[in-house]
């Protein structure tokens, strides 16, 4: 796959068959848009091209003040898009005088300008230009007049919701991970950095790895207790050759041990020993096990870190 950081320069693409969008999460609902574009791109020996905006369009147009929390980091969304068999993907820089164009110059001189379609396909509910004026209609009501096919796709119905981003990232912060799992297609992940901790867990017979998320537009699940698995992402951690781990993860303010009401993360990994500090970690969120409690006494967290423990590994995978 080809990836291409602006949109100046672009190669001539072969019948090129586009579809524009922000993909956050690449999830069920993108790859029914990304299994018809291959569709259509193979019914007429065409290459298919992806338009996604870097940063976030909500980080120009939307209110400032709010925190935009991603599903994926622009890496991890090109890295899905390869896997799922996109030809190219062309990221735009999404600035204020992009979000200045109507929805007339959007088509005439980003989109027929710059990609010089043989197709496009978009969602259902695709909007675009200045106040999302743009539509469907708008692009078949001018298609004869640029020379373009136009294929619209319906909601993607899963349990009677459409699916969305937006909701993927309501379960997630509600701790509903089998949701967001069915949702986006694949386990949710997050990337962080090992960074020095209290070393509390040590004491209670669960050292952890403390973590600070590598991207701070990056969701982090809501509060709780979860199972995980763990990927090292260098293998400068361990002689060993595994890079996977069971683990558990809590992810709050720890009020049985302390007063601090910032939210910390913690990963407990199953069966290792080495030292990770510095190292940079993927978690892969498998189950919710509980949300965060306080309680009595030390002995009475060490009790409950002994169960979650037992229903962590319940639920995930065996160790190789």
């Amino acid at each position: 796959m080809q990836v291409y950081k602006e949109t100046g320069n672009l190669p001539a693409f072969r019948n090129g068959v586009i579809t524009i969008g922000t993909f956050d999460g690449v999830h069920t609902g993108h790859r029914q848009i990304i299994a018809q574009l291959k569709a259509e791109a193979a019914n007429i020996d065409g290459e298919t091209v992806i338009i996604t905006f870097h940063p976030h369009p909500r980080r120009v147009v939307a209110d400032a003040s709010k925190q935009v929390q991603l599903l994926n980091t622009i890496e991890e969304k090109t890295a899905l898009l390869a896997e799922a068999g996109i030809d190219h993907v062309v990221i735009c820089p999404f600035t204020e005088s992009f979000s200045r164009l109507t929805a007339e110059e959007y088509i005439s001189e980003f989109l027929i300008k710059k990609f010089h379609p043989h197709t496009i396909v978009i969602g259902y509910d695709h909007r675009f230009g200045q106040g999302r004026q743009g539509d469907y209609k708008l692009l078949e009501n001018l298609r004869e007049k640029y020379g373009f096919r136009l294929t619209e796709i319906p909601a993607h119905i899963i349990n009677e919701s459409a699916v969305s981003s937006t909701k993927i990232r309501e379960a997630l912060l509600a701790g509903e991970t089998a949701i967001a799992a069915d949702l986006l297609g694949y386990n949710y992940f997050f990337e962080g950095r090992v960074i020095e901790g209290n070393r509390l867990g040590r004491t209670l017979g669960y050292p952890t790895a403390n973590l600070e998320v590598t991207n701070p537009e990056k969701l982090v699940p809501g509060n709780g207790v979860y199972a995980v698995q763990v990927k090292l992402n260098t293998n400068e951690a361990t002689a060993s050759s595994k890079t996977l781990f069971n683990g558990m993860m809590n992810i709050g303010t720890r009020p049985t041990v302390s007063d601090n009401l910032r939210p910390s993360i913690e990963v407990n990994l199953f069966d290792f020993s080495a030292d990770l500090y510095g190292q940079e970690l993927t978690v892969i969120v498998m189950d919710r096990l509980r949300g965060e409690q306080k309680f009595a006494g030390i002995e009475a967290l060490k009790a409950q870190l002994a169960a979650d423990r037992e229903a962590a590994l319940a639920v995930l995978p065996l160790n190789n």
